[in-house]
């Protein structure tokens, strides 16, 4: 089951998890206060909600929480313990700062990193290995039997499938079958008999052609019993987070909740776009300063570091997107656009490691700052690809009624891509940011960039 929450679907088994965490979290500092110290003290309540709520942040920003998560045993000890010692690390320093609380000695810091730790791996492994698959899944009977219908049960993606269970098609009339037969149910029966019989929770309408025989007395006798009447687009959208361009109608883009560009959101994006701009630009300057200067080392002292490139921006506005300079300068010598590969052999060696640990997006902050971009969006493009795209690829256009971001939804959903497919790929994500977008949906973005680059995942 998902649920929704300021604009965006949540897993609703990890909204579970990420809630026993925070108890055990809560219960581990009880405990040891009061072997170690004769009891728990009302002084205690905040700096323990604080580091409960630190160690959530950076379980979630290193993808404890995330629906994608394919990490086994190994892997997700690692980011437990990562992001356990790193946050109790963090409170420990600011106890150590802060004058009322110095008494909070190194050796309690380290047994409470040890022990919450454990407890909370422990917890990952009871939910990962004894969590009911159907527990909170949502009976889905999909009404239609042809390629929208067939859409739905050919989704690939295990975390796509995690919220409901598909119990069966109900053909609709006329329909072609795209769908396996077994599946098929309905037999001349009404459909309120079908959905009482199988204990559906939820009808999904995705007929191929709704202009002929829409079963409007139906599908309200459904809903009048309780039952969720849900669209095909819109189901796509809650269970995968993306908008899937083969199912999509531009009545369900007019119609639908989302797409809001009012002046408060406007205001706290931009605000937002320059504290965080400057705070980051005056943090990683060394870093562009050393970048800087292991470019001039390789190429000599008449290289150019910094690399211009015209890219599409809101409103199909171009401007000149900055980046360090990764490739050799004669990269595009025959003046042909091209995308970028993977192990490309263009590149050179300062940019093989820059690209690897994305420092030479680093300029782009200046873009954030002058406008021309924002930290959350879509990814701009050159606009040779745009028009190219544009030309191909339905929707292609509307990624650009919101400022490109340096990362963005796609960029930690979908891996790296430089092919027509991977294009539209993203582009499902794109628009799914473009219609749900709000600050709190790009902090989270942001959050979970945290994994993309630390564990080199994503397509930044």
């Amino acid at each position: 089951m998902q649920i929704k929450v300021l604009s965006h679907y949540w897993h609703l088994p990890l909204v579970v998890l990420a809630a026993v965490h925070a108890l055990s979290i809560v219960a581990v500092v009880a405990l040891l206060s009061a072997v170690l110290r004769g009891g728990v003290h009302a002084d205690q309540l905040l700096p323990t909600l604080g580091l409960a709520t630190f160690i959530l942040l950076v379980l979630s920003a290193f993808g404890v929480y995330s629906r994608r998560q394919r990490s086994r045993l190994p892997g997700m000890l690692m980011r437990i313990v990562l992001a356990t010692f790193f946050s109790t690390a963090a409170v420990w320093v600011i106890h150590r700062l802060s004058a009322p609380l110095q008494g909070f000695p190194l050796i309690d810091a380290m047994l409470l990193a040890i022990t919450c730790a454990i407890v909370l791996f422990l917890i990952w492994v009871v939910y990962s290995q004894f969590w009911p698959v159907d527990t909170f899944s949502k009976r889905i009977l999909i009404f239609g039997s042809g390629a929208h219908a067939a859409s739905i049960g050919n989704l690939r993606r295990r975390s796509d499938r995690r919220s409901f269970k598909l119990v069966g098609y109900f053909r609709a009339e006329g329909e072609a079958v795209n769908v396996p037969q077994e599946l098929l149910v309905g037999g001349g029966r009404p459909l309120l008999d079908i959905v009482d019989e199988l204990d559906v929770d939820e009808v999904v309408v995705a007929m191929d052609d709704r202009r002929r025989a829409f079963p409007v007395a139906a599908l309200l006798e459904c809903r009048l019993s309780g039952v969720d009447i849900i669209e095909i687009t819109t189901f796509l959208e809650r269970e995968t987070g993306r908008v899937m361009l083969d199912v999509l109608h531009p009545s369900w883009l007019i119609f639908s909740e989302g797409f809001r560009r009012d002046m408060m959101r406007r205001i706290t994006r931009r605000g937002f776009d320059l504290l965080a701009g400057a705070v980051l630009t005056l943090v990683t300057l060394p870093l562009m300063v050393l970048t800087w200067i292991a470019i001039k080392c390789e190429d000599g002292l008449g290289a150019p570091v910094i690399y211009k490139q015209q890219r599409v921006g809101m409103l199909d506005k171009p401007f000149n997107m900055l980046k360090m300079r990764s490739m050799r300068t004669d990269a595009e010598k025959d003046g042909v656009a091209q995308w970028a590969r993977k192990d490309d052999d263009r590149m050179t060696r300062v940019g093989r490691v820059i690209r690897k640990i994305r420092i030479d997006e680093l300029p782009q902050l200046w873009n954030v700052l002058r406008g021309d971009m924002s930290f959350v969006g879509p990814r701009p493009e050159r606009p040779e690809f745009v028009s190219r795209l544009s030309a191909t690829i339905p929707y292609y256009r509307e990624r650009h009624w919101v400022k490109p971001g340096i990362t963005g939804w796609a960029q930690i959903c979908y891996p790296y891509g430089a092919t027509e497919q991977d294009a539209i790929e993203k582009l499902h994500y794109d628009l799914y940011y473009v219609k749900n977008h709000n600050l709190f949906f790009d902090l989270m973005i942001l959050l979970q960039t945290v994994e993309v680059v630390f564990w080199r995942k994503g397509a930044l």
